[in-house]
């Protein structure tokens, strides 16, 4: 068996870890704003339709996956392979629930499914290193 080492690439575990806390921290944000606002939101889609959206009910859920996420993020600065398995998984389907936010807001959809892809990417690729970078 061989030893890992630490090495420079370490940083992206970090990296990932700390986009897993920031990213909570602002799900967690939107989630309360939306249990404490109003419970039902009305959006037009580009092709004049309206769609009513519960946003209290999303509320939750949002609130939900960032408690996941910051304590993803936790653990994975422990180095533990169930918490690298539950970040991925956490951040994929934080990836697809900012995908269904997409019609009501576009560019942070976006910016969210763009970091929740490179936290994926970070654990899976450079997530063994920080069991070694502990002291």
């Amino acid at each position: 068996m061989s030893e890992i080492r630490s090495t420079g690439w370490v940083g992206w575990a970090y990296f990932a870890a700390t986009m897993l806390f920031i990213g909570g921290a602002i799900d967690i944000f939107y989630g309360i704003m939306a249990i404490i606002g109003p419970n039902t939101a009305y959006f037009v889609s580009s092709g004049g339709g309206v769609a009513s959206f519960n946003v209290a009910a999303w509320g939750w859920w949002s609130l939900i996956i960032g408690i996941l996420l910051v304590l993803a993020g936790l653990f994975l600065l422990r180095g533990s392979m169930v918490a690298r398995v539950v970040a991925v998984v956490i951040a994929s389907i934080n990836a697809i629930s900012q995908l269904m936010s997409l019609p009501a807001q576009p560019w942070w959809s976006i910016v969210m499914v763009a970091i929740d892809i490179l936290v994926i990417y970070a654990v899976t690729v450079h997530g063994r290193e920080l069991r070694a970078a502990r002291p």
